[in-house]
């Protein structure tokens, strides 16, 4: 039967170092590969929402109704999931584009999400003329360029048909066969 010594090993204060610095030299290595996104970085112009091309804008009873399209993607092109607002611009007649409020978009977790969005303006004078854009943020600050502009003069929208005096159109002739 063969004997086998239970003796310990001394180790120098030099070995000690080298097995220590070989583990972190490992660890660094396998942690370096592990972390991050797998993709080339994305320019500050590529992540920002695409610009909203669809702004229209009506008078209404009570101000002036603004409607428009979500964004769906980025400028560079992927598709955006992190739309977080849109701060609705608006200038007096020919004056300077201000802020006017900022709309916050909440249904980033819900299965159905907002296709529209609208406002109505009701801090507006009747007979004035306005100018509104639209723009998109995401939850990490980008913004898209100002939307489309469009102008409007607040008017009293026509009132609906009064149905005692409302007439249907008389039907046409059917042609002959």
């Amino acid at each position: 039967m063969r004997r086998i010594s239970t003796r310990r090993l001394k180790m120098t204060a030099g070995a000690r170092g080298a097995i220590a610095t070989a583990a972190i030299a490992i660890i660094a290595a396998l942690s370096i590969g592990g972390c991050g996104v797998k993709s080339a970085p994305v320019p500050p112009q590529q992540a920002q929402p695409e610009r909203i091309l669809d702004l229209r804008a009506d008078p209404a009873a009570g101000g002036i109704a603004l409607s428009w399209g979500r964004p769906t993607r980025y400028a560079g092109g992927h598709t955006m999931r992190d739309l977080s607002a849109f701060v609705v611009m608006r200038a007096e007649g020919d004056g300077p584009m201000t802020p006017l409020l900022e709309i916050p978009v909440t249904d980033q977790e819900r299965f159905q999400i907002e296709h529209e969005f609208s406002y109505i303006d009701g801090e507006t004078t009747m007979g004035a003329r306005y100018r509104y854009a639209v723009i998109a943020e995401t939850t990490d600050g980008y913004r898209s360029d100002p939307s489309n502009e469009v102008e409007v003069t607040r008017t009293r929208p026509s009132p609906p048909p009064n149905p005692d005096s409302f007439k249907l159109p008389l039907p046409s002739p059917l042609p002959p066969n």
